[in-house]
């Protein structure tokens, strides 16, 4: 994972890694999330309306995308909004 940076992370592959509104389906709850998962939203608001805990998909906020050393693109949690 990159370098934390007053709300930056930095990415050696990509440059700077924002953090980000997201709905992420989420099975189980965990920290780092591949990019299938998740789906980026505009605002908070917009993350919190889309979301559907019944079906797994929570509005958190999210950083990346970044590239793992196995090439897979990953967002990692920062938070989630629904807890």
């Amino acid at each position: 994972m990159g370098i934390s940076i007053r709300g930056l992370m930095l990415d050696g592959a990509d440059g700077v890694v924002r953090e980000t509104f997201a709905v992420v389906y989420a099975p189980k709850r965990k920290k780092r999330l591949s990019a299938n998962c998740v789906q980026v939203m505009e605002s908070e608001q917009e993350a919190r309306a889309a979301a559907n805990p019944e079906r797994n998909r929570h509005a958190a906020i999210v950083a990346g995308p970044s590239t793992s050393s196995e090439s897979q693109q990953l967002y990692y949690l920062v938070r989630w909004l629904d807890e």
